[in-house]
């Protein structure tokens, strides 16, 4: 059976052509996802910072247990007091996850841009790839928002004078801890593809070096938690709003051309920087025939005898 053959590569026109057609609002997504993604973490950290620590409503298992033995309802504690407290205050509880949100949902129109131009230019990544960018950034915005609304529903609904108990419970429901596995999900996803995204469009030159390996950390910071205020992740995107608008510093060939045009090595920047010339590609050495011979000595030897 004849394998099928492989989808020609579009030409250096067609693909500065397609790429133009979109690269103005690629580039505006690009720096609204990095302003939402910083801007809902600061949110979110002014309101969990502000949130009343309630240490008078600190109920310890002795005052419980004597309570208990008296007779007495256990007093609602420090739990019950900081739930109620967020669903009294609803504003900024909601605004953070919603804009952390609407960046992650931005973050697939850039990822999905740099996924076509690497493709375009001869990158290997593939289609499950921009299956990964779609599908995490969907479950990525919908677990994050899911979470920061059931939290100030619950915190709403919870009754006058509920237990820690009760404030537990409604933190751990359903649509929580639904929300929080949907959000793990889609983390992963997008630090799979940030990682591929990120070393790929740096090898076909789309990326500087900085830019792809701060790509590939901006991905890992996804699932372990070394960034939580996402200024990794949006610093990466604001500047990457740059490289597709191309307007960056100085001339990146890749998105002036159209084609592949990797990074030179280090090796070649200091050649470069010096003034010598380039090295020349390896070529293969001279195969030698096993009686250490070379043709013309051979015929030599053939003609003596």
């Amino acid at each position: 059976m004849a394998q099928p053959a492989s989808t020609p590569l579009p030409t250096p026109d067609e693909v500065l052509a397609t790429e133009d057609a979109t690269r103005g609002r690629t580039s505006i997504a690009a720096w609204l996802a990095a302003i939402c993604t910083l801007s809902g973490a600061i949110v979110s950290g002014l309101a969990f910072g502000g949130l009343p620590e309630y240490d008078e409503r600190v109920v310890s298992i002795s005052d419980a247990l004597g309570n208990l033995v008296g007779g007495q309802p256990i007093p609602p504690g420090r739990a019950v007091a900081q739930l109620t407290y967020i669903g009294d205050h609803p504003a900024a509880f909601l605004a953070g996850p919603v804009l952390s949100a609407i960046g992650g949902l931005l973050i697939y129109f850039v990822l999905a841009f740099l996924f076509r131009a690497t493709t375009a230019r001869g990158g290997p990544l593939p289609r499950v790839v921009l299956i990964a960018i779609g599908a995490g950034a969907v479950s990525y915005a919908l677990g994050t928002a899911l979470v920061g609304v059931m939290r100030v529903v619950e915190g709403s609904n919870l009754a006058a004078g509920a237990t820690n108990a009760a404030a537990l419970d409604a933190i751990g429901s359903g649509p929580i801890v639904a929300g929080t596995v949907i959000q793990l999900l889609g983390s992963l996803s997008l630090g799979f593809a940030f990682v591929l995204i990120g070393l790929n469009a740096m090898r076909v030159g789309l990326l500087t070096r900085f830019m792809g390996i701060l790509g590939m950390i901006a991905g890992a910071t996804f699932v372990i938690p070394l960034d939580q205020q996402g200024i990794i992740r949006s610093f990466w995107l604001g500047a990457v709003g740059f490289l597709i608008a191309r307007r960056w510093p100085s001339p990146v060939p890749a998105w002036e051309s159209g084609r592949a045009a990797p990074w030179p090595s280090t090796r070649d920047m200091r050649a470069q920087r010096s003034g010598e010339p380039l090295p020349a590609p390896d070529t293969p050495a001279p195969t030698v025939p096993a009686d250490g011979l070379t043709q013309g000595q051979r015929r030599k030897k053939r003609k003596r005898s």
